[in-house]
């Protein structure tokens, strides 16, 4: 899908190919192979660098070249309800047009519409890029939070049974947030090359920060940093909760264990009584009328004997 959109007063119009002009912004998402050809050929931009953020695998960076910049960052992505990861989006700076180039929809470009337009301005570069790096970073918290809420969720079902559905769970969770980890992490990175090119005493022509665009920049990162101490924060709770849940289940087969074993035990002692007693042999009691009545007391009396021997060593 190719969109071809311009703020005009503080509204986003919609342009055609051929109509595309200066502060224009190119939105590709999911692209065919003909749409990167012709954002490619009305810009004069190298294919590559539209395709090198569709590469699923791809890790924020920064290029800059003399008459285009690439900047690929990783957006959070809300998969289905419990389930998260990262995508690469790739932001590309001409001397003539923004784009934007990502493998799948998703709500950090979705959040820029005809319904936000007053927030931003596709003629301001710098600007409608910080404002699409800060708005990355609000949506990474706000995943975080529906995280933790969700493992407190998972963590009271775990105590009240111990079933697999919510332990399988609980590693989504704990994938997920390794995911934004490592995103967040090389997002930082991206961050403060942009800060000390803000920084610079000659800066790119490409780039033109003002003092608003630096403390937007710098909101930018507290917020990535924060989602990023959020995220290790609950991924080293999680770890510890599987850890703590792992042992609770060992120790819990223990017990069963123990008890199976007791049990088996006791009910061996009047078995083997029994056994003694049916043996074609003389054996006391034999000619007792009530023989049967006299081992079967004492065989109870010694697995009763066992059961408390048991009981006081907490084997039940």
């Amino acid at each position: 899908m190719l969109e071809i959109l311009k703020t005009e007063e503080k509204k986003l119009i919609e342009l055609g190919i051929n109509d595309a002009q200066s502060g224009s912004w190119f939105n590709l998402i999911d692209p065919t192979y003909d749409e990167i050809q012709k954002v490619s050929l009305v810009l004069n931009l190298d294919e590559s660098f539209l395709r090198n953020s569709l590469d699923e695998d791809e890790r924020s960076r920064m290029e800059i070249e003399d008459d285009c910049a690439l900047i690929i960052t990783n957006v959070p992505l809300m998969e289905d309800e419990g389930a998260y990861d990262t995508l690469p989006l790739g932001i590309i700076f001409t001397q003539n047009g923004f784009i934007t180039v990502c493998s799948q929809k998703n709500n950090v470009i979705s959040s820029f519409n005809k319904e936000t337009a007053g927030s931003f301005d596709t003629r301001n570069k710098t600007r409608f890029l910080l404002n699409i790096l800060f708005r990355s970073a609000k949506y990474y918290l706000r995943y975080l939070n529906y995280i933790y809420k969700q493992s407190e969720e998972i963590e009271d079902e775990l105590r009240k049974t111990m079933k697999n559905k919510a332990l399988f769970q609980l590693f989504e969770v704990q994938k997920s947030l390794v995911y934004f980890t490592t995103a967040l992490r090389d997002n930082h990175v991206v961050l403060q090359k942009i800060m000390r090119l803000s920084q610079a005493a000659k800066q790119n022509s490409l780039f033109k920060f003002s003092e608003d665009d630096i403390d937007l920049l710098e909101d930018a990162i507290i917020e990535n940093k924060q989602a990023l101490e959020m995220a290790e924060m609950n991924r080293s709770i999680l770890e510890s909760l599987m850890d703590t849940f792992a042992s609770i289940i060992s120790n819990n087969l223990n017990t069963v264990m123990k008890f199976l074993t007791s049990i088996a035990i006791i009910f061996a002692i009047p078995t083997m009584f029994s056994s003694f007693w049916g043996m074609n042999v003389a054996v006391p009691f034999a000619n007792n009328q009530f023989g049967f009545l006299i081992v079967g007391f004492i065989s109870l009396v010694a697995a009763l004997g066992a059961a408390i021997f048991f009981a006081k060593k907490g084997m039940f």
